[in-house]
């Protein structure tokens, strides 16, 4: 019986995570922004009649839909609960509190498409420029990807505190400031849109570079961003903008070789050391195509560079295949584009590549000058590993050292323990 329970455990928490943003973007149409947190507790409260009703013999043959139907159950009654106590959502408020209109309302909120539209509306509402980046990730997670608190704050390297904290800022300024819970239109639909890119960007790289005593991959997070980054493409006004196909590339692309960059012992391995029969090459065809599809426009953004970098590595048939010289190309537009000292880093890395090491240790010990990057263990993984390959194997074993305090990750950690063995 515990091990049933386990399980059932188990198949709750991965519908949740996957149903949890779907039922509080639509409860969130059905209640209005300002009562998103009544729109939450509805979802709380389906997932735990989930975990009462399932252990003992009534799982159903379809759980999301018995999810959505409970969601929905439990929503009719709470709006006849607080029919006279609140408003709803402005557009159908008098809909919701007629009990000729209201069940027919709510059929026609939970459809397939509807969904759709309301998980676009919540994305580009917890993205809004009004709210700090911070909040906006924090924000996404939960409300979208279904996070919960303790999970936000491991994955955001703070404490539980300070993202209840970002969640209770963000509600009342989206509140205070009477955000509308929409899709922006015309001359407001680039700018919130990049806000919108950025953060799923964000949440990617947090989970395929994961930081502090994190798994040095967050599969969760990444699959996560693939989805929203997914979910634009519904939108017809969303999806004749080239970067958005630009940055799912990018996503497909590295998502393909997630499998390889763990071992068994779940330690890191370097693209150079990866089995690359172990990418999913259907992800990268895809990555392909929609690369491709982001040549329409006239002008490259930084995720059509950082997708070409990727579509390189992933068309090299082995590491020394690589093309370092149209990656050196594509590294150097891109640090025109947006300067940075992890972009010269990388940089840095291909000129080793390309030239020997000497090159890379001299641009790379100029960035260390800079301090930009002095609590970085990349920069001095680096530098480890070009003066390694230079022959200087004590100054190797030095940095190497000085890496290894910079990370708390044990993934990192074995990965550097393993190059000073050599």
């Amino acid at each position: 019986m515990a091990s049933e329970e386990k399980n059932v455990n188990q198949v709750v928490d991965h519908l949740f995570r996957h149903e949890a943003g779907r039922m509080v973007a639509v409860l969130t149409r059905l209640f209005g922004l300002h009562n998103i947190e009544l729109a939450e507790d509805v979802v709380q409260d389906t997932l735990h009649q989930a975990l009462q009703d399932w252990p003992f013999g009534l799982m159903p043959d379809n759980p999301a839909a018995w999810l959505i139907t409970v969601a929905k159950r439990k929503a009719i009654n709470t709006i006849r609960r607080e029919k006279f106590y609140r408003s709803f959502a402005g557009d159908i408020d008098t809909l919701l509190k007629s009990e000729w209109t209201a069940t027919y309302t709510m059929d026609q909120v939970f459809l397939e498409s509807e969904i759709t539209d309301s998980q676009l509306r919540m994305i580009f509402t917890c993205c809004h420029p009004d709210l700090p980046t911070e909040a906006q990730v924090a924000l996404t997670l939960k409300t979208l990807c279904g996070f919960s608190i303790a999970e936000i704050a491991a994955a955001l390297l703070t404490t539980e505190s300070n993202i209840n904290k970002r969640l209770y800022r963000a509600k009342e300024k989206i509140r205070n400031k009477g955000i509308d819970f929409s899709v922006p239109t015309g001359a407001h639909l680039q700018l919130r849109l990049d806000a919108v890119l950025l953060v799923i960007y964000l949440l990617f790289n947090e989970g395929y570079n994961s930081t502090g005593d994190n798994p040095a991959i967050r599969k969760d997070l990444c699959l996560e961003a693939l989805r929203l980054a997914m979910l634009l493409t519904q939108n017809s006004a969303i999806n004749e903008y080239p970067a958005v196909y630009a940055l799912l590339a990018l996503l497909c692309l590295h998502s393909a070789r997630l499998d390889a960059r763990i071992d068994n012992n779940d330690c890191l391995v370097i693209l150079e050391d990866q089995d690359r029969r172990l990418w999913n090459h259907e992800l990268i065809q895809q990555g392909m195509q929609f690369l491709a599809q982001s040549a329409i426009g006239a002008t490259a953004t930084a995720y059509h560079l950082e997708a070409a970098i990727a579509a390189e590595h992933c068309m090299a048939p082995d590491f020394a295949s690589t093309n370092w010289q149209r990656i050196h190309d594509y590294y150097t537009a891109l640090e025109k584009l947006k300067p940075s000292s992890v972009i010269r880093l990388n940089l840095a890395i291909v000129i080793g590549k390309k030239d020997g090491p000497e090159a890379a240790i001299a641009l790379l010990h100029q960035l260390e000058t800079h301090k930009a990057l002095e609590n970085s263990y990349l920069l001095y993984t680096s530098l480890g590993e070009f003066y390694y390959l230079a022959g200087k194997k004590e100054l190797a074993l030095d940095y190497f050292l000085r890496a290894r305090t910079l990370t708390r990750s044990p993934a990192i950690r074995q990965l550097l323990d393993r190059k000073m063995s050599r």
